[in-house]
């Protein structure tokens, strides 16, 4: 999540990130790897093979949240890095053409010089609605400011 309020073009650099997502998966993760390891380790008669599993699949499960907490959006004077679950693309502002976070969206959409859309996972509208709109709204006012994409190309 940002720190810029709303309507106001932010400092660079910034991070847009789902704060409070990013802050309910992370207690998830640990409450689970705490919950399924002590249930291992508090059970009679499981050998080490078996207590090790428990604690496997409880870093598994972990793990998994953790990886759902990644993403974000990383705005500096050159760019922009978009941090999604498994990948991570650097982009430049002029091939940002438009930021989109349509009503029913789960994230905010990047349309591309390239013809591709890019989803960006950093900025999703699930329990902080209004920072979200806010945070989209702040990517693309610095991608219209920076791009040096061509003056009558759309933005949204």
């Amino acid at each position: 999540m940002s720190d810029t309020p709303p309507d106001a073009t932010p400092v660079l650099p910034v991070t847009f990130r789902p704060g409070r997502t990013r802050a309910v998966l992370i207690v998830v993760a640990v409450v689970t790897f705490v919950t399924i390891t002590a249930i291992g380790l508090l059970l009679k008669g499981l050998g080490p093979g078996e207590r090790l599993s428990f604690a496997l699949t409880a870093l598994l499960m972990s793990g998994v949240l953790l990886l759902l907490a990644r993403p974000k959006v990383v705005a500096d004077e050159t760019g922009v890095t978009v941090v999604n679950l498994t990948a991570k693309r650097r982009l430049e502002w002029a091939e940002i053409l438009r930021v989109n976070l349509r009503p029913g969206d789960p994230w905010v959409f990047l349309d591309l010089s390239d013809g591709t859309s890019l989803p960006a996972l950093g900025i999703q509208p699930g329990i902080a609605r209004h920072r979200a709109i806010a945070d989209a709204r702040a990517l693309r006012d610095l991608a219209e400011a920076r791009s040096t994409a061509a003056p009558d190309t759309p933005h949204a």
